[in-house]
């Protein structure tokens, strides 16, 4: 069967009208207006983390789960707009796949283990103090430099300025001469 330009467009028109038209058909529903969809929840404003920029949300929640996400209209940087990433937080915070305790491979093992927070901050420390005594240089051609060169620190667009400051400070009291940042602060 040959299609003219013009068969196309008029089949194409009726298809779309019937489609507008068939919506108003009997028994169908009006949908939920957003103001009926957020009411009973709670509202929270957060920064996205996905980026540097900073952008403002407002985060809705019923029964500990997050409804909707949309763009904080009274913060400077977004002015309520949000992008695509922001847009798609749900997805991340409501995955399954999400870890929520802290997995723990023990050397020569092929099975994770779920271990306390306290456990694994203890076990970070010890294992960053025993790298920083290994590896402290005290001079260097006689000049006193106080470094080690074995650790480094990578900052994300997750921190904030403040938590980036303290960050940074850290890292420079133990002596870390490798820090970087996404953002380079």
């Amino acid at each position: 069967m040959k299609t003219t330009r013009r068969g196309f467009f008029r089949t194409v028109g009726a298809g779309v009208a019937g489609g507008i038209l068939g919506t108003g058909a009997a028994g169908a529903t009006e949908p939920a207006s957003p103001v009926d969809q957020l009411e009973g929840t709670n509202l929270s404003r957060s920064i996205c983390p996905f980026c540097a920029v900073g952008c403002g949300l407002l985060v809705y929640t019923r029964d500990g789960r997050v409804v909707k996400i949309q763009g904080d209209p009274d913060h400077p940087i977004n002015r309520g707009s949000i992008c695509a990433k922001a847009e798609a937080l749900p997805q991340l915070i409501e995955s399954d796949r999400r870890l929520t305790r802290v997995l723990y491979r023990a050397p020569k093992s092929d099975a994770w283990q779920v271990i306390s927070w306290e456990r694994a901050l203890g076990e970070i420390a010890r294992r960053i103090k025993k790298t920083r005594d290994e590896s402290f240089v005290q001079e260097s051609s006689g000049v006193p430099v106080n470094r080690t060169e074995a650790i480094a620190c990578l900052g994300g667009a997750a921190l904030d300025n403040e938590e980036c400051y303290l960050y940074a400070k850290l890292a420079r009291s133990l002596g870390v001469t490798f820090i970087e940042h996404q953002a380079r602060i």
